[in-house]
């Protein structure tokens, strides 16, 4: 499916006016349900884990685990697993797109009560509850086929680009920083699509990014995109939660596991095979 970003972009401004209500492919929610889904995801609804609302705050540019299909819907693997989830408990779903720079906020003041759309776990789990990691991931660097750059050492003096508070970023100041300074810069941004159109557009060399953004990316535009061999660093996706959340993220473990069981996760996972979703990153079982 041909993907259309600034379609996708000027979609999310419009959308992004309203929280949405997903069951199945339904959009919509007023504003009394969403200041009482606020109230359910206080700190007593969250110890306790009875919920009526599972509130998911995602990035609505973030394909495939969270997006704006072209219909103008927000899709999804991660959305998908959540309305699943959701379903299996009896709870309704609100989907509410968010800065991911605010996620922390948003998280601890209630407005949304979970953190889903392929959020790594690794150095975060002082700042969350977790759900038990359902998906292996990789931090990766793309660039175009034509730049001549087929290793970390040709990265030497390029301008690197990566999204803001993202685990490729921790990455480049942590344990991979010997390599950042080798960069001529390492530039941020809000969000992947863009980082994917300047890279394509040349304005910067590279993208370090999730393996599932860099698979979706090639699988949208193979012959200009390309993948180093040499992986930044292996990780897992879960489902972030406030801290004490406990019984919740408990209850969304064992949904999870369920709909593994059940067939659902191998349905979803062949719905975006298409977009570099591959189930054999799966581990949840």
């Amino acid at each position: 499916m041909k993907k259309k970003f600034l379609k996708a972009a000027v979609a999310a401004c419009t959308l992004a006016l309203g929280a949405v209500v997903l069951a199945g492919c339904t959009s919509g929610a007023s504003s009394s349900a969403s200041s009482s889904a606020a109230a359910d995801a206080g700190d007593g609804a969250d110890a306790s884990g009875d919920i009526s609302t599972l509130i998911v705050g995602f990035d609505n540019s973030y394909p495939p685990y969270g997006y704006i299909g072209d219909d103008g819907e927000y899709t999804g693997f991660d959305l998908d697993l959540a309305a699943a989830v959701a379903e299996a408990n009896g709870w309704q779903l609100e989907l509410m797109p968010i800065d991911w720079d605010a996620k922390d906020a948003l998280l601890g003041q209630g407005d949304v009560n979970c953190i889903w759309n392929g959020f790594t776990m690794e150095g975060r789990e002082d700042g969350y509850t977790f759900s038990e990691p359902y998906m292996l991931n990789e931090q990766v660097i793309v660039t175009r086929a034509d730049s001549g750059i087929a290793s970390e050492a040709d990265l030497a003096g390029k301008v690197v680009i990566t999204q803001i508070d993202s685990a490729a970023l921790d990455v480049l100041e942590g344990d991979k920083k010997d390599l950042a300074d080798t960069f001529g810069r390492l530039d941020t941004v809000s969000d992947y699509n863009n980082a994917f159109l300047q890279l394509e557009s040349g304005t910067v060399d590279a993208v370090a990014c999730d393996l599932s953004i860099a698979a979706y990316q090639m699988a949208a535009k193979p012959d200009v995109y390309v993948q180093l061999p040499d992986a930044l660093s292996s990780e897992h996706y879960a489902v972030g939660f406030k801290k004490g959340s406990d019984a919740l993220a408990q209850k969304v473990t064992e949904s999870l596991k369920a709909l593994y069981e059940d067939g659902t996760v191998a349905e979803i996972c062949a719905k975006y095979a298409d977009q570099g979703l591959d189930e054999s990153n799966w581990i949840l079982k």
